[in-house]
């Protein structure tokens, strides 16, 4: 045990605040793609897309990333631990998904890959109209599937859509533009890279994972970036000679990239309000492990069983997640309305700030509850 850390577990939720950027002097954007490696995307915009919130609550002004996305294309759409905006330089990483998909073992893999095989003529339609007039958005590519797509959701039958899904999976396209919420489809141009190993695969995203995360267990690192892409995680943990073995609050298991062993002088932050998406508590069970704080999304909940609201942003108040508010920017009178505020610090600043990234403004005096 001599080599083994001992992290108490206030120490624990600093080192995870400090290692997203939610601590300490303000970055810069590069530092902070640099250090979450991912940016979870979702269509929901009650106050703004969850992407652009999470870079505001670490850099407190409203980026637009398209340019970065679709004109230089050092990031790029694919899937991560959910469907996410990710580095081009982390493509090696990437690539392992994208020369298995849909893979043989699953249930789902096997009807993916028998759906593929029976709709031939529609992958190749796709790739030809792509070839010669993309981008295109999904509508201006005629449905010649043979079989049609069945799924209790809201995939069912949108066979060009799927198909383009399943594509981008295989990095055969990519999301080369968006008009409005519609994604326009391109065929992929990767730079040219070395194939890594499957154990490389996992030492690399593992790193990062874990560095992101600041201190972690097996199944965090496992939950978190890549989820679940990591063939031999328990084996890299224990001998990669950049990872050092920890405990949290005396409990073994615990992880710690030497990246994050010097760690600096602790700087809180004012309150600060987050994404229900944010990279610092997308894992929930890892969430309410170090913080004691129970949150789950309430958005597909009935209204009427809802304990908070339709959308709720967490709160972090120094090393603490202290409560939460429910939000909604009402564009069209310029007010962000408060449904509900479920904590006893003072946001006050945190919701002037707020407000003026929902409604593209200057701070105001305008929040209603």
């Amino acid at each position: 045990m001599s080599n083994t850390l001992a992290i108490s577990e206030r120490d624990a939720r600093r080192m995870a605040i400090n290692a997203q950027h939610l601590a300490g002097p303000v970055p810069d954007l590069h530092q902070v793609l640099g250090s979450l490696r991912c940016l979870q995307l979702d269509p929901i915009d009650v106050v703004a897309r969850s992407h652009q919130t999470v870079l505001w609550s670490r850099l407190n002004t409203r980026i637009d990333l398209d340019e970065l996305i679709y004109r230089d294309q050092v990031l790029f759409e694919y899937w991560a631990h959910a469907a996410s905006i990710v580095l081009t330089e982390d493509l090696p990483i990437h690539h392992y998904l994208m020369r298995r998909y849909p893979g043989p073992k699953s249930a789902e893999g096997k009807r993916v890959a028998a759906w593929l095989e029976a709709n031939g003529r529609l992958r190749t339609r796709i790739l030809e109209e792509l070839a010669e007039k993309g981008p295109l958005p999904s509508r201006a590519i005629e449905d010649e599937a043979e079989r049609a797509w069945r799924s209790s959701g809201w995939t069912e039958g949108r066979n060009v859509e799927r198909m383009l899904d399943i594509l981008l999976i295989q990095g055969h396209v990519r999301v080369a533009g968006r008009r409005g919420r519609a994604r326009l489809w391109g065929l992929t141009r990767w730079p040219e890279f070395e194939p890594l190993s499957d154990r490389e695969v996992t030492r690399q995203a593992a790193g990062r994972a874990l560095k992101a995360l600041g201190v972690g267990r097996q199944r965090d690192v496992f939950d978190h970036f890549t989820r679940g892409r990591y063939p031999d995680l328990a084996e890299v943990l224990e001998t990669s000679p950049e990872i050092r073995k920890a405990t949290v609050g005396g409990e073994e298991g615990w992880y710690v990239h030497e990246d994050s062993l010097d760690q600096p002088q602790w700087q809180p932050r004012e309150a600060t309000i987050l994404s229900p998406f944010d990279n610092l508590i997308c894992d929930r069970n890892r969430t309410e492990r170090l913080w004691g704080f129970v949150f789950r999304n309430e958005m597909y909940v009935p209204k009427a069983k809802r304990q908070y609201g339709y959308y709720v942003m967490p709160v972090l108040a120094g090393d603490e997640l202290v409560g939460r508010i429910a939000p909604r920017a009402d564009r069209k009178a310029g007010r962000l309305l408060l449904e509900g505020v479920y904590t006893d610090h003072d946001v006050t600043r945190a919701l002037e700030s707020l407000e003026a990234f929902a409604l593209g403004r200057s701070f105001g005096d305008s929040v209603s509850l």
